[in-house]
This record gives C-alpha cells, structure tokens and sequence, in this order.
C-alpha cells in the first residue's frame, strides 16, 4: 500500500508522512520539488495546477493525505479536476486537512473541498483542525520577534488552538487505520485562549514583554501584504481571525484524547518547543 501525502514539506504535511513511514507503510511525498529529503520512501513532482505531473504522482496510490496549497484559493478550478484524477487513477480514500467550522462557512476554500469529497465516491475524512499554534511560530514569527507584538483582527475572542502535531497525529490514524471513512473530526487544545492570554504565555517564555495588538481588518490586511503574505492568504486568514472576534472559534473538542489516547499539546509546551522562532537575530558583527 502507497500514500501519497501533499504538501510533503509543510508544517502539517511533514509529520503525516513521518508518522505513516514509522507506521510501516510506504509513503509518496507529491512536492513542488523531487529531491527535497524527508520522512518518505519516494518523491514525485506535483501541482495541482500541471495535468502533466497528475498521472504519475497517482498511480499506484490508495490512499492520500489531501492539503490545499496556500496560495490556492479558486479550488473548483485549480483542485478539483486534479482530485478527480485521482479517483480514476486509483485513489479510494482521501483524508482532508479542513478546517474547524469549515462545514459552516462557505467562505473557506475547504467548504467546497468537503462538499466535493462528500459528493464522490471516496472514502473520506474531515480532519478540521483548530487554529493551528504553530501560526504564531511561522506566519506571525517576524511581529514577534521584530516588534515583540501579535497584530490581528481577533479582538477579544478565544480561540481553541491546537499544536499540527496532533492535527497530524489523527491524519495519519485515519489514512493507516479503517472505521474512519465518512467522519469528521476536530482536533483542537484542551483550553481556548485569547490573544492577549497568548502574549502572556510568549512573554513568561521568552522572558520579555510580547503584546496582543487588537487590529481592524484593514491594518491587519495592510500589514500582512506588505510583509508578502499572499492576497489568497490574507483573505483566508482575515476570514478566520473574523470567526474568532465574532466568538465561532473558541469550540473544544475531545476528539484528540479520545483517537490518540493522550491529552492535546498544550500551548505552553509549544512555546517552549518553538521559542527559537521568536528569539532576536544577532546583530552582525562590526567589520574593523
């Protein structure tokens, strides 16, 4: 049995295929680039967008861990006839990487990934994941680390994060294990946070003042392109940050305990996992 797992090299991506290989299984990591080194058996070069690479990346694959590229908005257009591919190709089982509330929110790209899966033949999965901690040590690590300051349209509402190590965790079990086909699940932390509760678990951590900027949508949209965040991008993310003022985000599930058999990772750990990423860059030295 081949996996295939796209967006092999990202954050969520990376641990699936770990996961699986350590599992026993063979793992086909689809990325933009063959010779990146990981935790797989087999690259092969893959876009959703280039038919040219669909046959190769699907044959032989049953099943496959399904992400969407972030500067992929248009999924109808640029996704689906790829996804289609696969399933004559071979595919039977497909696990998503959604998003908490997706279902909800048509907005979202992943609102009409699900609808499509739900539509086909497949065996599929939902793995709507919470607000991901590790945003803040990746997308918002330059604010921190520059300007010791979270700046996003939040407000005060509470967000349910969950570190992509379980996310990832509940992937893998649901592509390795049968009795998942037809869910949807919601891993998320043990306790929902406000950004300004955030600040202060970054600022015990890193031993310096961090603080939660509470931004209109306009300076948070401002200060994520000029940063060269993708306007694709920015809109998912603002339409996010949306549902946490509005108060949508702040669910908890016992999902995570109850397939992984452990409690969530908490936030604290996670910042002192990830505090590198938020640590100041030395100042080069002076030339004499």
């Amino acid at each position: 049995m081949t996996v295939l797992v796209s967006g092999a090299t990202g954050r969520a991506g990376r641990h699936v295929a770990r996961l699986l290989h350590d599992d026993g299984l063979r793992v086909r990591a689809a990325v933009p680039d063959p010779t990146a080194d990981g935790p797989w058996d087999e690259t092969v070069r893959f876009s959703f967008t280039d038919p040219g690479t669909w046959d190769e990346t699907f044959t032989g694959v049953d099943r496959m861990f399904l992400m969407r590229p972030p500067q992929i908005g248009a999924v109808k257009r640029d996704m689906l006839p790829a996804l289609e591919r696969a399933r004559q190709l071979g595919v039977r089982r497909m696990v998503l990487l959604s998003l908490q509330g997706a279902e909800h929110n048509p907005v979202v790209p992943h609102h009409a990934l699900e609808s499509w899966l739900r539509a086909s033949d497949l065996e599929w999965t939902f793995v709507r994941a919470a607000f991901f901690m590790q945003n803040l040590s990746t997308t918002h690590a330059a604010d921190i680390r520059c300007r010791d300051e979270i700046l996003l349209p939040a407000g005060r509402g509470r967000t349910a994060f969950v570190d992509v190590r379980d996310v990832a965790a509940v992937a893998a079990l649901a592509l390795a294990e049968d009795g998942h086909a037809g869910r949807a699940y919601t891993p998320t932390g043990s306790r929902a946070l406000t950004y300004a509760e955030v600040a202060e678990i970054l600022t015990a951590e890193l031993g310096r003042p961090i603080r939660y900027v509470p931004a209109g949508p306009l300076r948070y949209w401002r200060r994520a392109r000029s940063e060269g965040m993708p306007a694709a991008m920015a809109l998912v993310t603002l339409a996010l940050y949306t549902t946490c003022r509005l108060g949508l985000a702040d669910g908890i599930t016992t999902d995570v305990p109850d397939l992984l058999g452990r409690p969530p990772i908490e936030f604290a750990r996670f910042a002192h996992d990830e505090r590198a990423a938020w640590l100041p860059e030395p100042s080069p030295l002076p030339i004499h």
